[in-house]
């Protein structure tokens, strides 16, 4: 039986280029040993080049542009032909339906959630808004336009009804990026300047001191059926909150615990409102989606969606699942027989 062939894509145009490239590393080193791959490098420009090893870019790539069904062409005239494109594309122009609306347009199958659902979960308010919709409680916010004429005192008004600490935070950007933790009132005009430097619609969010961060991992292990995971938990060392430092660049920023330390209570209201969340959206494919708790465990929180995890074996997401008994190939294998499934 001919071995499938299937596109990793991996890098993009978002401020998470790094993280992308370093967690497709494992998915292509894993998915070799089964499939035929194309591991494809787009720079932070937009152009694709086909790698004979995953990897940032070298002088030995092809470039090479997609065509329909599946198709892809390099600069000679050489056609490559995919069964399957699986993005491991953080963040915008990966993440945020942009991808998935070219995989629509060129009619190849994906791995993922498509592009209305990809959009959304973009979306942090949007997200909120669906979770509020669904009865998941989620911490009161109000958002912030660079393009309207702003009025600061009502914004600091706004933000003593919220109480402090709050945190800003630009709308649809991921990996704890742009984002500010704010304690006091003079902090906050300097913190939603910084936002606004990332994207023109941004957060002003009310914060959970000490809040506890817990992730749920779901995946759908065929058309239509979705499995949530056990929770897991980032133990915080050095740092106010999971920044974009604490995650990546700190190597004592945090610690990963599956499962957290939670009541059984809690851990099986968490996985619901997993599910229950994924399925609001319109979700396919995968997702972890994250909650603030406070630190007594009573109160529990909506926070955000990512639907394309980290994907790396160190990665949340794969050590979620592999807590309910699925092993990092056997989750890649999943995904990629759901979604050739998929009609």
């Amino acid at each position: 039986m001919k071995a499938l062939t299937i596109a990793i894509l991996y890098g993009g145009k978002s401020t998470e280029h790094e993280v992308s490239v370093h967690s497709a590393g494992d998915v292509c080193k894993e998915l070799q040993k089964r499939y035929k791959i194309l591991p494809i490098f787009i720079s932070k420009t937009g152009q694709w080049f086909l790698q004979k090893a995953c990897g940032f870019k070298t002088k030995n790539d092809i470039e090479i542009s997609p065509l329909i069904n599946g198709n892809l062409i390099d600069k000679n005239g050489k056609k490559y032909k995919a069964d399957l494109f699986f993005p491991v594309l953080h963040g915008t122009f990966g993440e945020d339906g942009c991808m998935q609306g070219l995989f629509e347009t060129l009619g190849v199958k994906y791995i993922g959630c498509k592009v209305l659902a990809s959009a959304l979960a973009m979306n942090k308010e949007l997200s909120k808004e669906i979770a509020a919709k669904s009865k998941i409680p989620v911490l009161p916010w109000f958002s912030l336009n660079k393009n309207e004429k702003l009025n600061k005192r009502v914004i600091l008004q706004n933000a003593k009804k919220l109480g402090y600490p709050i945190f800003v935070k630009p709308n649809s950007l991921g990996s704890s990026v742009g984002i500010t933790k704010v304690k006091k009132e003079s902090e906050l005009l300097p913190a939603i300047k910084k936002a606004f430097e990332f994207e023109n619609h941004i957060l002003v969010e009310k914060g959970l001191d000490n809040a506890r961060e817990i992730f749920c991992a779901v995946i759908e292990t065929a058309p239509g059926i979705f499995k949530a995971s056990a929770c897991g938990e980032l133990i915080k060392s050095d740092s106010e909150f999971f920044d974009y430092e604490t995650k990546y660049h700190n190597p004592h920023g945090c610690d990963m615990e599956i499962p957290a330390k939670l009541p059984k209570k809690v851990q099986t209201q968490l996985r619901e409102y997993t599910k229950k969340f994924f399925i609001a959206l319109g979700g396919t494919g995968l997702s972890r989606v994250d909650f603030l708790i406070s630190l007594d465990g009573k109160r529990a929180y909506f926070s955000e969606i990512n639907t394309i995890p980290g994907l790396s074996k160190t990665s949340l997401f794969p050590n979620l699942l592999k807590e309910e008994g699925l092993p990092y190939a056997k989750q890649l294998d999943i995904l990629i027989k759901t979604a050739l499934n998929r009609g």
